[in-house]
Order: C-alpha cells, then structure tokens, then sequence
C-alpha cells in the first residue's frame, strides 16, 4: 500500500513537479493548522471562565449582546433612554444622566444579568 502511494507520488512528480509540491505545501499546511485548531480547541478555557462581571465602560446594547438579553429588557431595567440622547452612552454616562451611583446601574445590570443566567451544571449559584 505505502509502495503504491509512493509510485504514484512519483508518477505525479514526474508529470506535474510543481502542481506536486504546491500540492505536498498545501497538505503540510492543512496538517500543521488543523493540528494547531485542535489543541487550541482542546485546551480552550471553560465557560466560566469567559463570564466577566457588567463593567463600568460597557453599553447597554454591549450587555444586551453579550448575555443575550432583548434590547427592550436591558433598557427598562437600567431606566436607560431609548434611543440615546448623545449616541451610545456607557453605563458610567448612564448612571450619570440618571443622576444615580455607577454602583446602583451596575447592581441593576448584574441583577438582570443573574436573572437570565441559566443554572450551573454542579448545582451551584452562578456568581
């Protein structure tokens, strides 16, 4: 078997030497980055690890997407104003058109955000 690939190896060599090689490169790449996306793949972080806690800078829309959330439930939990007055507004700008604490919007975005957070697999509470 291995004898019969290396004849017809040669056949193709023989009749085609260029097409072969950017054949045999373009195979070693296919190898070398599938190999690559599967060990980074495989040692990817877990999902908790992706969650990151609402952060001052973030927009309303940015929550939204990141947690799925409908744009209407993310605005009339933060009180925020739809659409914005000045463009996008972070929930720090956000705080301060409400005249609140940037603590209170983002205890606000963090409830809203624990609300829609599906249960932990090991049964315990998600952050």
């Amino acid at each position: 078997m291995i004898s019969n690939l290396i004849t017809r190896i040669r056949h193709a060599w023989s009749i085609a030497p260029v097409a072969t090689a950017v054949l045999a490169v373009a195979l070693v790449a296919c190898l070398f980055f599938g190999a690559r996306a599967a060990v980074f793949w495989y040692n990817r972080p877990p999902m908790a690890a992706l969650e990151q806690p609402v952060e001052a800078w973030m927009t309303p829309r940015y929550v939204s997407r990141t947690w799925r959330i409908p744009p209407e439930q993310v605005s009339e939990a933060l009180g925020a104003p739809r659409p914005p007055p000045d463009g996008p507004m972070s929930l720090r700008e956000l705080a301060e058109f409400r005249g609140v604490s940037v603590e209170q919007v983002l205890a606000e975005a963090e409830a809203l955000v624990a609300s829609r957070r599906p249960p932990r697999e090991d049964g315990e509470a998600a952050r």
